[in-house]
């Protein structure tokens, strides 16, 4: 052992020492925040998790708890009207979010690849539709089906699925543009300008350059598209149809006779289906290479 190792070695306990010292004393205000951060958890999650528990309630209303059980799942396969109201939602929000990721797709590559002065007046129309009332939305798109579908004869817009993809879809479309853009600024833009170079099509270089690029924002803004789809309870009361009442209006409409234990079952189930979207989400971002902060900042747009 050399004479500066030695020194090194008698000098760690003390600076051990000192870190303890410097680590142990933990001011009121990390307390206070500390406290403060666990307050705001409860506050979002409290209701939540409360109607997690509930859904295992064997009672016959929701908030009369009678025992524990599986009998509001078991419900829902006992319940047409419940299967019917799950299956138009989640057809619809497939729809939609197919919508949302091709219009939004192309929306963030051309935004991306192509900037310039309009770039910030689009961006501020994607936001202008992000920020509006959703019954603002609903107010405008009725009268405009009832008009392409009955005074211009369209009759796809007399369809509730149809009426209903499209008034999921105005959304998540703003969802999808911020995504694909905040990915693919942060790529280099060499590949594509040697595509062009070596004399390959606009085509060619989209389809096998640029596309693979965004996929996995494109992958991560259809699932985001997905679950904004299931929860679209405003625009849906407003543009459906007979026969085509999505599983938010068929619980606005149950809530006003009690709400029952297998409504806060369909409810569980449908937030376990939103949690392996986002997971999905943050495990393809993961394995194209992005960091904890690079999935966060995707997932939200920036």
């Amino acid at each position: 052992m050399t004479k500066t190792e030695a020194i090194a070695r008698l000098d760690e306990p003390e600076t051990g020492a000192k870190v303890r010292r410097a680590r142990s004393p933990r001011s009121w205000s990390d307390i206070a925040l500390n406290i403060w951060g666990i307050l705001v958890l409860l506050f979002l999650f409290a209701p939540i998790i409360v109607i997690v528990i509930y859904s295992f309630n064997t009672g016959r209303l929701l908030i009369s708890w009678d025992g524990f059980g599986f009998d509001a799942f078991l419900t829902i396969l006992e319940k047409p009207a419940i299967q019917n109201a799950v299956r138009v939602s989640l057809i619809t929000a497939f729809i939609a979010a197919i919508i949302a990721t091709a219009l939004g797709t192309l929306a963030g590559i051309a935004m991306a690849r192509h900037p310039g002065k309009w770039t910030w007046w689009f961006l501020g129309l994607l936001l202008f539709t992000s920020v509006t009332p959703e019954i603002v939305d609903a107010v405008a798109l009725l009268p405009w089906m009832v008009f392409l579908g009955q005074d211009l004869g369209l009759s796809m817009f007399d369809d509730g699925i149809v009426r209903l993809s499209i008034g999921s879809s105005l959304f998540a479309t703003a969802v999808v543009s911020y995504i694909v853009r905040a990915r693919l600024v942060g790529q280099d833009a060499n590949l594509e300008e040697a595509s062009g170079d070596l004399y390959a099509k606009p085509l060619a270089t989209f389809m096998k350059i640029t596309l693979p690029l965004a996929m996995p924002a494109v992958l991560a803004g259809f699932l985001l598209a997905f679950t904004l789809g299931l929860d679209n309870t405003i625009i849906a009361s407003f543009v459906q149809v007979s026969g085509t009442t999505p599983w938010p209006v068929y619980v606005l409409s149950a809530v006003r006779s009690g709400m029952r234990p297998e409504i806060a079952a369909v409810s569980t189930i449908m937030l376990v289906l939103t949690l392996i979207a986002l997971a999905v989400v943050a495990l393809v971002l993961k394995r194209a290479g992005d960091s904890a902060t690079d999935i966060a900042r995707t997932m939200a747009g920036g």
